[in-house]
């Protein structure tokens, strides 16, 4: 799904953006994440996201840290997305879809006045986003397709072969680390890999220790 808008570097990602804390979700750059949202203060979010700059900021919530008196700490990287695609679906929700474009590290979260928390964001750290397909030719395809293989086989997951064999190496690695049904924290350290290599190996790493420990229950389709 492409995009209207052009972000070649940080400079061009608003430096303050809504966050939408959700355990287990990750979004990464190039990626894309259904959302449904029903709750009143993120419908707000998404209005207002649609007046100014269309983005989010998805981050998850560290329930490890200590909790504050007003909302659960949140780790300190997300991922800033576009609202791509968007419906409403009579009964007030909206069905979206998020295009990520970079991650973010969070400097300050703001006093807002907003029914949902804010926060002022860099993207410096993570300039090498806005490249596509970036370290793609440094990808261990074929150890990274043997453990999803692996993986698939022992939870009996329905696999769409064609698409695998056809995506980027890019796709494909953000692709399976957005799907895979693993914990928080495992994804909270798929986000935050250096690069796309690095994630590539943290991927098959935590792919043969979920084997190792039996699995996972999941009846996920992996598209």
């Amino acid at each position: 799904m492409g995009m209207n808008a052009i972000y070649r570097g940080p400079g061009d990602c608003s430096p303050i953006v809504p966050l939408f804390p959700l355990p287990g979700a990750l979004l990464l750059p190039r990626g894309q994440m259904p959302l449904n949202i029903f709750e009143p203060r993120y419908l707000a979010m998404i209005d207002d996201a649609l007046k100014s700059h269309r983005l989010i900021g998805m981050i998850q919530p560290d329930d490890e840290a200590a909790m504050s008196r007003q909302a659960p700490q949140l780790y300190r990287v997300g991922c800033v997305g576009r609202i791509t695609q968007i419906a409403e679906t009579g009964d007030g929700r909206y069905l979206l879809t998020l295009t990520g474009v970079a991650r973010f590290a969070v400097e300050e979260e703001l006093k807002a006045m907003t029914p949902y928390r804010q926060a002022r964001v860099s993207y410096d750290a993570f300039a090498s986003d806005f490249e596509a397909r970036a370290g793609e030719d440094a990808v261990d395809r074929a150890g990274l397709l043997r453990a999803l293989k692996e993986f698939a086989l022992a939870n009996e997951l329905k696999i769409d072969w064609k698409g695998v064999n056809e995506a980027p190496n890019e796709a494909l690695v953000n692709a399976l680390s957005m799907m895979a049904p693993f914990g928080p924290k495992e994804k909270q350290a798929l986000l935050e890999a250096a690069d796309l290599r690095t994630r590539a190996e943290m991927l098959v790493a935590i792919t043969e220790m979920e084997l190792a420990r039996g699995g996972s229950d999941t009846d996920t389709t992996l598209q």
